[in-house]
Order: C-alpha cells, then structure tokens, then sequence
C-alpha cells in the first residue's frame, strides 16, 4: 500500500478539503522528490475554486489546487546530477515534452504537450510532496527564502512580459492592475531600465504597494485615466502599456492610452471569450498588441535579480496559512481581495 500525504483538493465549485491522498513514487530517474514548503495561492486557483473552470481549462475530476511553489528536496532519481538531497528549491510548475518544434526554438511554454501543476487534470502543490522533474526545479541560493523561492512564479510572469515588449532604458511604462502580477511586471520593467512607471488599480492599499516597490506615479482606476496617463508622459502616452487586470475596461484604456507606434502588452487574461476592443485604434495608430502565456527561460534571471535585490518578492506576500486552512484561506481571500496581495500555504 502507497504511503499517504495531506493535501488541499478541489471536489467542485467551492468545495475544498485538505485530505490524505497517495504520496508521490519516486519512480522516474530524471525526476527529484521535493517536500513542499510554501505554496502561492494564484487568480487561477480562485478562479477553479470559485468557478470550476478557467476558459478551455475544466475540473472535471478532484484536482489538487496550487502551482507557485518552492520546498526542499528530500530524494533524487539516479540520473540526477544537478541537485542533492537538502537543496532548497523553486519548483517551475510546467514542463514540455522537450522535442516538438516550440521546445526547440526555446518557446516551450506553448508546447502542446505541457504538464503544468494544477492545470486539470494534473495535480497541483497543496500537499506535502512532489515528484518533479530535475531540471525543471531550481536551486535557491542561501540568502532567498521559500517564500521568495514560491514567488519567483509569479516574478517569471513579469519577466516574461516585459521580454516580449522589449522594454528599453529610458522607456515609459504603465501597468493596469497592481496585483501579484501587475507589480512583479512593475518590478521587471524597472529593473529593465523604464525610468517613468504608472500603475493603475481601484484598491488604495495596493497603489501603495506599488509605490513602495518603484512605480513614478500611481493612478486610481478611473475614466479619466486616458487622459492622465497621457498627461504623465508629455500628451504622448507610455511606450509599453502592460493590461494586467484581466479586465475589458482596463484593456480598453490600455490601448487608447498607448502612445501610436506603442506596445500593448496582454497579461491578464479576461473572463469573456470574445471582448470588444477598439480594433481601429490599433490600426491607424499602428499598435503593437501581443499576448502572452505563461513564461520560458525565466526562472534563473527571476532568482538572480531577487538574489540582487533588485526586485523585491517577498513584498508580495502578506497573508500565510498552513495547509489544514486551505479551504478558509481560498474563502478568505476571495471575499477580501482589497486586503490581500498574495497570501501563501505552508505544507
């Protein structure tokens, strides 16, 4: 009989309960067993908790929730070179299947064949233990903690974005949505060298936050943000604009703010399927729009630059709960999401 484990898993909408599940085998000898330490509760986790689905994604099955996720390793496959047994480690939530033409080019977060944590129907971290393929797990040096270990998920999203709209020294930047997200693609822009920052939101607390980790200006959300942020950057508008709110509004005003020639960069990913957006304004004004899924070939600058006190993660986290309070944690913070930036789960 398998060895059991505690874990926090989804049976339907609302309905969360941490219980004993098989442990993990470690049976894979590229794979290392990670005793899991701090786990991020992510918009995705809420959005299954809430919901049972984001977009195509359905839980259909019980599904352990939780992919932002760093722990210790406590086991290494026989053809494991790169860790020991003691590593602290941030776990990269998705892995591809490392042959197809994407994997190849370096892209393989949009490899078909993606095994991602807490993404139906693959098993997510809220639980004691993993098994993890190797090097898709990432030593942590001594001076970051687990907490910033988990968030370097979230950070790798921001880094991944402000890569694909080529951020420059000297730049304007805005970011509409101050959440986990919105102020690591804050914390990346930066550090990628924008000089002018405005970041957008309709909660005080988190304006502050943003303030407090760089941004210039700070605006509440508003109809009269076009004009502001125009305003804020010489009547000509930000060079990249970063929609991070997942919200037609903001997505809206992001594009109508956006200097012409400018970049727009998606990152939110908005509830409707088929949103309304000015497509004129990005045809006359020459608009660069991308979008964006997930992250490749993040982790290691990610670590680097908190490593480098260039970014500030642990800054994200301002709630924690252990495991046995999953179900209270996810209720918590879906019903006061204007106290709380990140909060964490401790296995």
């Amino acid at each position: 009989m398998s060895e059991m484990m505690w874990a926090a898993v989804l049976h339907g909408v609302g309905d969360l309960r941490v219980e004993e599940v098989p442990r993990p085998e470690l049976t894979d000898p590229c794979h290392a067993m990670v005793r899991v330490r701090s786990v991020g509760i992510c918009g995705s986790d809420l959005h299954f908790y809430t919901e049972g689905r984001i977009g195509d994604f359905i839980v259909e099955e019980p599904l352990i929730l939780g992919h932002e996720a760093a722990g210790e390793v406590i086991a290494v496959g026989e053809a494991v070179t790169s860790l020991q047994v003691g590593d602290r480690v941030a776990i990269e939530p998705g892995y591809p299947d490392r042959t197809c033409r994407l994997c190849k080019q370096g892209r393989y977060n949009l490899c078909e064949s993606v095994t991602f944590l807490a993404t139906p129907p693959v098993d997510g971290a809220f639980c004691e233990y993993l098994s993890w393929p190797a090097d898709f797990l990432h030593k942590l040096p001594e001076a970051l903690s687990l907490d910033e270990g988990a968030m370097i998920e979230p950070l790798s999203v921001g880094l991944h974005s402000v890569r694909i709209a080529a951020v420059s020294p000297g730049q304007s930047v805005a970011v509409f949505g101050a959440g986990p997200v919105g102020l690591a693609t804050l914390q990346a822009a930066l550090a990628a060298g924008a000089t002018t920052a405005i970041v957008v939101d309709s909660v005080p607390s988190r304006l502050e936050a943003a303030r407090r980790l760089g941004a210039t200006h700070t605006l509440a959300a508003g109809a009269q943000n076009v004009a502001q942020i125009r305003d804020l950057t010489e009547g000509d508008g930000p060079h990249v604009t970063f929609e991070c709110a997942g919200a037609i509004p903001a997505l809206q005003a992001a594009l109508r703010a956006t200097r012409s020639g400018g970049h727009v960069q998606l990152v939110g990913m908005p509830s409707q399927t088929d949103p309304q957006i000015p497509v004129y304004e990005i045809i006359t004004r020459e608009l660069q729009v991308t979008g964006l899924f997930r992250y490749a070939n993040t982790y290691p600058a990610g670590i680097e630059l908190v490593q480098a006190r260039r970014v500030d993660v642990q800054a994200l986290i301002t709630h924690h709960f252990p495991l046995d309070e999953a179900p209270h944690a996810l209720d918590w913070v879906e019903h006061n999401k204007d106290q709380v930036i990140k909060a964490a789960i401790h296995p």
